[in-house]
């Protein structure tokens, strides 16, 4: 894994929505921090700052290195980011402090990689299901993501959970049946198969209409 990013912090000694207003005007988001049986820690952080982070990182699953007022910094996840309703601003975010021996469960992103076989030479469309997995593991082996290699998938194969190859200290929760992607026919393949079908079997019944005549 990469060094984690580094974000500083301050404590704030009241709360409220007064409070929380005054933090914004004056460039900060306020925030907590909380931890399995600690106590949460009202604090405020660098809107600018908290914005560009966010931007370049996975909020499910990036270690962050937080900096309260000069301590001891605290490896923490992003646990919640409430955003603006219309505007790419944080109102608020939750820090979870998490400890070295602690095991996690978390998200994090699928990637797929390649051109189906069955896109390429079958007019089929790659149909994504699942964009993130959920995994269990210690701190230091939370994974970046996943890569998925699709390119011979044929039309009608699925990439489920279950091949994904087995990573060391990390488990994959969800059941290795659930589809990650599939190549499907497209709506336009579709149409025209089944004009072809139709104008198939059209002669067969005019013919049938003759011969009970005759």
């Amino acid at each position: 894994m990469a060094a984690s990013p580094t974000l500083k912090a301050s404590l704030r000694q009241s709360a409220g929505k007064g409070t929380a207003r005054k933090l914004r005007a004056a460039g900060q988001v306020p925030a907590v921090l909380y931890g399995r049986s600690e106590k949460p820690r009202p604090l405020a952080v660098n809107a600018h700052e908290l914005g560009l982070l966010i931007a370049a990182v996975n909020v499910e699953n990036t270690l962050v290195r937080l900096d309260i007022d000069g301590e001891r910094p605290q490896d923490v996840l992003l646990r919640e980011v409430q955003m603006h309703p219309y505007k790419p601003e944080a109102l608020h975010v939750d820090f979870f402090h998490v400890h070295a021996g602690e095991t996690l469960h978390v998200k994090i992103p699928v990637r797929l990689v390649g051109t189906p076989v069955g896109v390429h030479t079958d007019g089929g469309i790659l149909d994504q299901v699942l964009y993130d997995l959920e995994v269990e593991c210690l701190p230091g082996n939370i994974p970046d993501g996943v890569e998925i290699d699709v390119s011979n998938l044929v039309l009608g194969e699925s990439v489920r959970v279950g091949d994904v190859p087995a990573r060391e200290g990390v488990k994959f929760l969800q059941d290795g049946e659930l589809p990650i992607a599939s190549v499907v026919g497209s709506a336009r393949g579709e149409s025209e198969a089944a004009d072809t079908e139709e104008a198939e079997t059209e002669p067969e019944v005019l013919r049938a209409r003759k011969g009970d005549e005759d």
